[in-house]
């Protein structure tokens, strides 16, 4: 939710080309509603295995203990891939955002492809040097990041309705469409330009993580995963209606050289360069925000697949530094790979769709590969939920699939036909390939053999007693187990994991 705002200015453009009015507001409101049934999906699982692991975890306790390793694996590289590329993803359009400030007095001024990387550079710098030393105020950053959020929201919202010289109606705003510069067929255009909020809202898989910090973590945080999704819609239609109601000449915004038409929307608004930069100061801090939390997250991600030996020389990035107390080479291995992918930027002017798009690529089928195993076996791991669909689960979950199945193929198309080239290309599809190369044959050369799945202790698990484990029982988890046998729910699994 905090980021929403920030998502959605620094992938305006996207919908601006394909659609405009209709494609930004009710693209945004439909992808609402299909995340919060893939929330949903989520969320009866998250009731049945409340494990901070979350998807990775959860694909291999969906599966049978032959095809754990295996689910899991796919899994945690997807997740993996995700962490890093929405990482690179804020923070390289943070940096579009920040150079994007200067033609706001200067409107001749267009950064070239080494300012644009240089500047990335710094601000993934910024971000990894305050998750080393500003580690112990990270929850006090969260707090802040809040509070900065809701009120940006208020005070963008009032200064644009009550500032701006001209005011579109209500028609424009919830009925215009225009997909002509675009290039693609009228109607798949507006499927094209979801490539916005898909991005925007694929953060709510990363609330499992809560599950170790709550109490009754199988009914809280199953309803925190689906309420996110509902507070994150709530807020970008907040953020979204009123900028398009004072939304200047599209032309003009669509030939913004840095790719970032927020900066003009605002100084048309406010009618100054200055204001235009207050306002746009408020997203900037935002993004400060999200890409320190992005790249916490991702190195924590590393870690954890590190531990498990499914990264190549793991046991250097599983390490943990003893003065900072956190796994600093995680850290480093996260900010380099997202420093070199920056590099892709020379050769694609459209590089940040593409990085947009490998992220949401990534994370919707981590999302969607524990339900499909889930389907698969007929749903049968999670009949007594806590937070169950009951009879609509397999629509629920089918529905699921079906729209990561098509926002895959969505989110490799270049955003735009026109003057289409090897530049404007959308190469999300080439890196997502890329990762998924190493990670096959990583699988090959030691994860078929030594890569077992999560291990997960019993007490990861709280009231269950089930696990993926390495060594099998010892004395403690036996009891642990026939103490804990009386839970319905896992009755099913008895056969299938007792080692």
């Amino acid at each position: 939710m905090q980021a929403v705002p920030y998502g959605l200015s620094t992938t305006f453009l996207v919908s601006l080309v394909n659609g405009q009015s209709v494609t930004i507001l009710w693209g945004w409101v439909l992808v609402t509603l299909i995340s919060i049934a893939i929330a949903l999906s989520l969320a009866e699982i998250c009731s049945v295995y409340p494990t901070a692991g979350g998807v990775y975890f959860w694909a291999a306790l969906l599966s049978s203990k032959k095809w754990a390793p295996i689910c899991s694996w796919v899994t945690g590289w997807l997740t993996l891939v995700g962490n890093w590329t929405v990482t690179l993803s804020i923070n390289f359009g943070g940096a579009q955002l920040i150079l994007s400030a200067i033609s706001l007095w200067n409107e001749d001024f267009s950064a070239n492809a080494w300012q644009t990387v240089l500047c990335f550079w710094c601000v993934t710098l910024v971000c990894y040097l305050v998750n080393i030393f500003g580690a112990k105020y990270l929850d006090k950053i969260n707090t802040i990041c809040v509070y900065w959020t809701g009120c940006s929201i208020i005070i963008i919202m009032i200064v644009v309705l009550t500032m701006a010289p001209s005011r579109h109606d209500a028609e424009y705003v919830f009925a215009h469409y225009d997909s002509s510069q675009s290039g693609w067929p009228t109607g798949w255009s507006f499927f094209v330009g979801l490539m916005q909020p898909a991005y925007v809202l694929t953060g709510y898989g990363m609330v499992a993580a809560m599950c170790e910090e709550v109490q009754n973590p199988e009914r809280e945080v199953p309803k925190a995963i689906v309420l996110s999704v509902v507070a994150a819609g709530v807020t970008g239609l907040v953020y979204l209606i009123p900028i398009l109601f004072v939304l200047p000449d599209v032309d003009a915004l669509l030939n913004v050289t840095s790719g970032q038409p927020i900066g003009l929307i605002f100084k048309h608004a406010t009618g100054s360069a200055g204001g235009g930069f207050g306002l746009l100061f408020l997203i900037l801090g935002i993004w400060f925000f999200a890409g320190i939390g992005a790249l916490t997250a991702s190195s924590r991600c590393t870690y954890a697949f590190a531990r498990d030996g499914a990264i190549p020389w793991s046991k250097y990035w599983s390490r943990i530094d003893k003065r900072f107390d956190m796994p600093i080479l995680a850290l480093t291995l996260s900010a380099v790979i997202d420093a070199l992918l920056g590099l892709i930027y020379f050769g694609s002017e459209a590089a940040f769709n593409s990085f947009t798009g490998v992220a949401t690529i990534s994370l919707s089928a981590s999302y969607a590969f524990p339900i499909l195993v889930s389907l698969i076996n007929r749903r049968r791991k999670v009949l007594g939920a806590r937070f169950s669909l009951g009879r609509m689960g397999f629509f629920v979950n089918t529905v699921t699939i079906c729209w990561i199945v098509l926002a895959v193929f969505l989110l490799s198309m270049p955003t735009s036909l026109k003057d289409l080239d090897e530049s404007s290309m959308n190469y999300a599809s080439v890196v997502f390939a890329g990762f998924a190369a190493i990670s096959f044959l990583w699988y090959l050369l030691w994860g078929h053999k030594h890569f077992q799945g999560p291990p997960i202790l019993l007490t990861d698990v709280p009231s269950l007693a089930i696990g993926v484990h390495k060594d099998g029982l010892d004395d403690v988890e036996k009891a642990e187990y026939r103490e804990k046998q009386e839970t319905t729910v896992t009755d099913f699994r008895q056969d299938e994991w007792q080692s």
